[in-house]
């Protein structure tokens, strides 16, 4: 290479700082974390929270989880009947409800599977550990998230009312209803079928 085919550094750099000089006066958009808290959508997947009074123990959950990454125990219980001559009852009481955070891959699918609303999603994502194994949550800790569970949207004003509403403000029935008439097998009502009586003969009375 001959030295005149050198190029020289200088307009690259003075290309370098003009390029940094204009964007010296645009404004940032860089949200400095953590002083800036992030803007996040309502239904950010961000930690599971835990209602222990809807679950039943019904293991769907765990069965259904990807990862194996909830555990739950529970046992029986009896309940002594109501009424007398009744029958006792059994219900699961709920003993230990963790989930492995992580293990856990965030897909949802626990949460959508309960069929009771126990598992909700909460935008809440600082629960960093120095240690692994605290990343399992037991359920009191899953139960203070429900703290941070933002409330469910509101429903559009042009939507059809959800069964349950239209069921809790339908009125009470007052009465049974009048029975119908009974029908014959053509069809007719009873006064209007024929009778097994024979019809009396022309030119007298019935």
């Amino acid at each position: 290479m001959s030295p005149g085919s050198r190029r020289s550094p200088v307009p690259g750099l003075l290309k370098g700082l003009a390029t940094t000089a204009r964007t010296l006066a645009r404004p940032t958009h860089t949200a400095e974390y953590p002083d800036t808290k992030p803007a996040l959508p309502p239904r950010s997947r961000g930690v599971i929270a835990l209602t222990e009074e809807n679950c039943t123990s019904c293991m769907l959950c765990a069965r259904e989880c990807p990862d194996w990454c909830i555990y739950i125990d529970s046992h029986k219980e009896t309940l002594p009947a109501t009424t007398e001559g009744g029958r006792e009852r059994q219900r699961n009481v709920l003993d230990r409800f963790a989930i492995d955070f992580s293990l856990c891959m965030y897909c949802s699918i626990c949460v959508e599977v309960c069929p009771f609303d126990a598992l909700h999603w909460s935008p809440e994502f600082e629960y960093a550990e120095t240690d692994i194994r605290d990343l399992l949550h037991e359920k009191d800790r899953l139960g203070q998230w429900m703290q941070t569970v933002p409330p469910p949207p509101a429903l559009d004003p042009a939507a059809a009312e959800p069964a349950e509403v239209a069921a809790a403000n339908r009125p009470p029935r007052t009465g049974l209803r009048e029975r119908p008439a009974p029908r014959t097998a053509r069809g007719t009502s009873p006064a209007a079928a024929p009778s097994d009586t024979p019809a009396p003969p022309p030119g007298e009375d019935a």
